[in-house]
């Protein structure tokens, strides 16, 4: 199946994840998240990339976007990853493919479906039984809201939090909510409303992503 078109329209809200080769990990230890963090900003520093929510795990990432160009996204990211891999290369004296690949995306409307996203990428390492609190991550925005001096600032989110978000990040997610999400993460698929979403594929070129899995049904 032919790889879904990079399609990146300013100013929308989208989820980014990107994995080690082969699933391996990225980050062995506290310098690695931080060494990643500080490439982070020094990317931000080339081009702003309005970072909404992040959460640096062992072997990916998440980060939930609003590019203010169309371009910047993918600028961003180029830099990003290969300035990382140089890093870790020279600091372990290693060689090869460090990422999977090109990273994933997919678009989000703006309104509740982005805060299911938000909470999706927040509670990322409570769901792996990293922390017993999805705030004590060290390396992910849930934590980096709550305390004076964060690593790496967020940008404002266009949907307003509620109150209580950190008790409902904390909360599980039904297994409908992680079902369709993590198909929009594998097809890159737009994340909202079934018109929106219908919609945005057709605008983006994207209606290879609405398409079922595998080979279609014999008619009977």
């Amino acid at each position: 199946m032919p790889r879904p078109p990079r399609t990146i329209v300013a100013n929308y809200c989208y989820h980014v994840i990107n994995r080690g080769n082969q699933k391996a990990r990225v980050f062995h230890c506290e310098s690695d998240y931080s060494n990643f963090v500080a490439a982070m900003n020094e990317a931000q520093e080339r081009v702003t990339l309005p970072i909404l929510a992040a959460c640096l795990m062992p072997n990916h990432i998440h980060l939930v976007v609003r590019p203010l160009n169309d371009a910047d996204l993918a600028n961003w990211m180029s830099w990003l990853f290969t300035t990382y891999v140089r890093r870790h290369h020279r600091k372990y004296d290693s060689s090869g493919r460090l990422w999977q690949g090109r990273y994933k995306s997919f678009l989000i409307q703006a309104d509740h479906h982005l805060l299911a996203v938000l909470r999706y990428v927040e509670r990322n390492a409570l769901s792996a039984k990293l922390v017993t609190r999805a705030e004590d991550w060290r390396w992910g925005s849930l934590h980096w809201r709550s305390i004076p001096a964060p690593p790496l600032s967020t940008a404002p989110i266009p949907v307003e939090l509620p109150g209580y978000w950190k008790d409902l990040v904390n909360q599980p997610m039904t297994s409908p909510e992680l079902e369709e999400i993590r198909i929009c993460v594998n097809r890159q698929r737009p994340f909202g409303a079934k018109e929106w979403v219908e919609a945005s594929a057709r605008e983006l070129g994207a209606e290879s992503s609405l398409a079922p899995r595998g080979r279609p049904r014999k008619a009977r």
